[in-house]
């Protein structure tokens, strides 16, 4: 069964930073696939936030995150890390790592942030990240 094995998280304050990380059980996912974060916050739909495919591309961001937060791709170690900068509370969620099918283009992983995951993607557990005013 392959798992996307989470890491970071917790608690910050309003302009801090935060990291989390994201490694597959199978590097083969990780070579595979866009390698994405999703976020949902209390009452709200699951929404995407950053992919990036480890094959080549440019990386996807959802606007409210655009500046500060960075998607980036460790193929030794098949991790991939997005680092949160300039945190706000509107950044509380849980968020969670996903992998799917990367798309023919220049631009292979931004259909993830309004398609989501399809059925033949993967999902972590999640890690909860809590920014306090």
């Amino acid at each position: 069964q392959v798992q996307l094995a989470e890491s970071g998280g917790g608690w910050v304050q309003t302009g801090g930073s935060l990291k989390l990380s994201c490694a597959p059980s199978l590097p083969g996912i990780y070579y595979a696939n866009c390698m994405a974060w999703f976020r949902q916050a209390p009452g709200k739909e699951r929404e995407g936030v950053a992919a990036i495919y480890p094959g080549g591309g440019s990386p996807a961001y959802a606007d409210s995150v655009k500046g500060r937060f960075t998607i980036t791709q460790d193929n030794f170690n098949t991790t991939v890390t997005l680092q949160m900068n300039s945190l706000k509370p509107d950044d509380t969620a849980v968020y969670y790592c996903a992998a799917d099918k990367p798309r023919p283009g220049p631009a292979p992983c931004h259909w993830m942030m309004t398609g989501g995951v399809g059925d033949s993607g993967y999902w972590g557990q999640g890690t909860q990240v809590t920014v306090s005013s």
